[in-house]
């Protein structure tokens, strides 16, 4: 978000997926998360990052990296895939011509992670404050 981390990708990712695990929904504060996972020799990354590890419910370690500064998301890695890692689509410049090709933990997916037919939609910022409704 704040430019301190960039990335290059080098050809196609080998699968884009949309995850509902515990640590996916508490690392973006949504009810899932949506990457693309690419082989590391893939992506060139510049700028300092942090990292937070912890233990997968299958034993694996699972990295995920963050900017220092704003706390965007930039990578995970996993024990159980070395030599590859997931990249946000958030995080891209262009994900247009990517889309979600598996979901994983669908049965951790939270009753309140779609868009109800009766929600209201604005196609940007709205100009109401919300205690006036």
């Amino acid at each position: 978000m704040c430019g301190a981390v960039t990335y290059k990708i080098e050809g196609d990712p080998i699968v884009v997926a949309q995850c509902h695990c515990e640590e996916c929904r508490r690392v973006s504060g949504t009810g899932h998360t949506v990457g693309a996972m690419f082989r590391a020799e893939q992506v060139d990354i510049s700028g300092r990052f942090e990292q937070y590890v912890y233990t997968s419910s299958k034993d694996s370690q699972v990295t995920k990296a963050f900017c220092p500064n704003c706390g965007s998301p930039v990578f995970g890695r996993n024990t159980n895939a070395t030599e590859h890692m997931t990249l946000p689509l958030g995080t891209m410049d262009n994900a247009d011509d990517l889309e979600v090709q598996v979901v994983i933990f669908d049965r951790d997916k939270q009753h309140w992670d779609v868009l109800p037919e009766t929600a209201v939609i604005f196609e940007t910022q709205p100009d109401w404050k919300p205690e006036k409704g």
